[in-house]
């Protein structure tokens, strides 16, 4: 049992790749954005260009720890700003791929902060700013939405996807010799380093999804998916087009890549893209 309720089924073999959406025109002016709709800013919309590209030649660069092929599907949260990204990627990938968007994906609801600069919510909220940067698991913006409340339908997002993942494996699953299913789920290796194994014949397919969406919504999937609580929400930051993969193995969840920027690389020079992959910004969500 992972958190918030999501079960991972045991006999999975899966991977999601997490990708959070370009900047917005909001992100660029310092405004909170919440269920608020701003699209890509004109940066932003070359980073989803640039993340597309990366995935569709991963293998031509540093190989990402991604299965073979193409995915299953992509995922994303109904906003623009991710949305517009999902499609971006999926206009990069060498064959149609379905997408999907998922209500439970939205950025979390931040009430009488959507649409404000960051400076005046720090001014006005003093308090309560401070509070949700210290204790997210009991404070929230006023009006807002509770990290409990968001993690919920974050959980039931996870639990859709996870599904289709573990229905396109057992469409694509070959028959296999006594026990070769057994070898295969063996074969796999959790530490890292190893010699991989050569695959036995008839072992399962393993299927992936790209998953686009904002940075409280995949805060929160990190955490559900390997069991961490909500106190540790600040913990997790995800960068604007950073690469993270989650390999789903026997039920249990691991992080296998995080906040991966190289393919932003060609934006180095601008100011605002170089603070990001230091680091340096500090927004909101």
């Amino acid at each position: 049992m992972t958190g918030f309720g999501l079960r991972l089924p045991p006999g999975l073999n899966a991977t999601l790749v997490l990708v959070r959406h370009g900047e917005s025109t909001w992100i660029a002016e310092g405004r909170f954005q919440g269920r608020l709709d701003p699209p890509l800013s004109p940066l932003g919309e070359r980073q989803a260009a640039l993340v597309g590209q990366r995935l569709a030649e991963r293998d031509e660069q540093t190989p990402l720890p991604i299965p073979p092929g193409v995915p299953t599907g992509i995922w994303h949260s109904p906003l623009a700003r991710a949305a517009d990204t999902a499609r971006a990627i999926r206009d990069r990938q060498p064959s149609p791929l379905p997408l999907h968007a998922i209500d439970g994906l939205t950025e979390i609801a931040q009430g009488e902060w959507e649409g404000v600069h960051h400076a005046e919510v720090s001014a006005r909220w003093t308090d309560q700013l401070a509070r949700w940067r210290r204790t997210p698991a009991t404070e929230h913006a006023p009006g807002g939405e509770s990290l409990a409340v968001a993690a919920e339908r974050v959980a039931a997002a996870l639990a859709e996807i996870v599904a289709a993942l573990g229905a396109a494996g057992a469409a694509a699953a070959r028959p296999a010799p006594d026990g070769a299913s057994d070898r295969a789920a063996a074969g796999y290796d959790p530490v890292p380093g190893y010699p991989s194994p050569t695959p036995p014949d008839g072992a399962p397919f393993e299927p992936w999804a790209v998953v686009v969406a904002h940075d409280g919504i995949f805060r929160l999937a990190l955490m559900s998916l390997i069991g961490i609580g909500l106190e540790r929400f600040w913990s997790f930051p995800f960068s604007l087009c950073g690469i993270s993969v989650i390999g789903l193995h026997e039920g249990v969840a691991a992080l296998r890549a995080h906040n991966l920027s190289d393919h932003l690389a060609p934006l180095a020079a601008e100011a605002r893209a170089a603070e990001e992959a230091r680091g340096e910004r500090r927004g909101a969500l």
